[in-house]
């Protein structure tokens, strides 16, 4: 996929400037912790990185039926990822484990701590799972930030528009520090708000402290003149733009 079949049209195509391509480890297991703005990122990234990154993907991508589905989960088992639910419960801990054995075993890990793509550009509140990887696999989390990826594959939009790109690697961030600690949901918030602000700053996005999913039922509460259920906030729109925070 990366070197025959897609990455020389995604390569033509779509020029992209690399910068901190170095940050990543030549060898051993890291995680790759990148913002999420479009489908399009888990083409892109993995494209522009040497070694085979591997993607937990929402579990729908391996489940649809007929051959439509059976096309889907080829083409994505053959790009490299595995499939997550993520509606909680044993089969999200299993994928979960499965992610920490990759970066145990010397893989790399792509993951986007939001949980879901922005729904308009801007980078949202992580979910503690990336801080649980980190902690029990011992791996380094590398930033990744993607710019551009949103106006190639706009959210709603089947088609890919030739815009320049620019894939963004920071440096490494060492948690070996909190050793044992995993499970401690105060440590792994303080790990995911570390790896969130390195976003901030290598992305330039505005952060907004409310989970990507939350932001998304409240802009889809508004459309369909629901009143959002969040106190002192007049619409859904006002209550995702809340004020940029820093780590803390």
């Amino acid at each position: 996929m990366k070197y025959v079949l897609l990455g020389p049209v995604l390569k033509t195509l779509w020029p992209t400037k690399v910068v901190g391509a170095e940050n990543i480890p030549d060898s051993g297991g890291a995680i790759l912790a990148g913002n999420h703005l479009a489908v399009a990122d888990s083409f892109f990234m993995p494209l522009r990185v040497k070694r085979k990154v591997t993607f937990p993907a929402k579990s729908e991508y391996f489940t649809e039926p007929g051959f439509k589905g059976l096309l889907k989960k080829w083409f994505f088992t053959g790009v490299g990822q595995f499939p997550i639910d993520r509606s909680g419960g044993n089969a999200a801990q299993a994928a979960l484990d499965t992610a920490i054995r990759l970066v145990r075993s010397g893989h790399l890990l792509g993951i986007y701590p939001e949980g879901t793509r922005s729904p308009d550009g801007r980078l949202y509140k992580g979910k503690t799972g990336v801080a649980r990887i980190a902690l029990e696999s011992g791996g380094v989390v590398v930033p990744v930030a993607m710019v551009g990826t949103d106006k190639v594959n706009p959210i709603g939009s089947k088609m890919w528009w030739p815009r320049r790109l620019e894939v963004r690697f920071g440096k490494p961030l060492d948690f070996s520090r909190y050793e044992g600690l995993a499970g401690d949901r105060f440590i792994e918030r303080s790990i995911t708000d570390e790896i969130m602000y390195a976003l901030m700053e290598l992305s330039g996005q505005e952060y907004v402290d409310i989970y990507a999913a939350k932001a998304k039922e409240l802009i889809a509460a508004e459309a369909a003149g629901v009143r959002p259920a969040v106190p002192s906030q007049p619409s859904a729109r006002d209550a995702a733009r809340v004020p940029e925070s820093k780590v803390g």
